[in-house]
């Protein structure tokens, strides 16, 4: 029962992401796909695994520990945290911190977790930035 309460979660989301998809304001030197199109595939497929996953539920499903539950809900609140802070430190910097974090939890070493931290932030940062053009949010440093 529980797969599907979880599945028929996931459609509501999904319908409400794509409403909110659909109030995006679209300007008129958006390039041809728009907006609006990303958001609208991610509220599809979203949609679609919750319609799959409500009716075909699992016969046993085993639901995470109260310790697996509370990594994933600091996962959540740095993600959170990584959005709310995003503008005021900086692109570099705050995906550092998420990105160090989340590797250090899925079980890599410290050193490992900052190297792939600032390897990730850099990597992303010299790709989309200074690649293709893209403006990211710049931080107290200027990048």
């Amino acid at each position: 029962m529980s797969d599907r309460i979880f599945g028929v979660f996931g459609l509501l989301l999904a319908i409400g992401f794509a409403f909110a998809a659909l109030a995006i304001e679209e300007s008129f030197l958006s390039d041809a796909v728009g907006p609006k199109a990303f958001p609208l595939i991610i509220a599809a497929v979203l949609g679609l695994s919750s319609i799959v996953i409500a009716l075909r539920p699992d016969a046993a499903p085993e639901w995470p520990t109260l310790a697996r539950l509370a990594e994933i809900a600091a996962a959540v609140v740095v993600m959170i945290l990584y959005a709310e802070l995003l503008p005021e430190i900086g692109f570099v910097i705050a995906t550092f911190f998420a990105a160090a974090y989340l590797t250090w939890r899925l079980g890599s070493g410290l050193m490992a977790s900052l190297a792939t931290g600032l390897g990730t932030s850099l990597g992303i940062y010299v790709i989309f930035h200074l690649v293709l053009g893209l403006s990211l949010a710049r931080g107290p440093l200027g990048f």
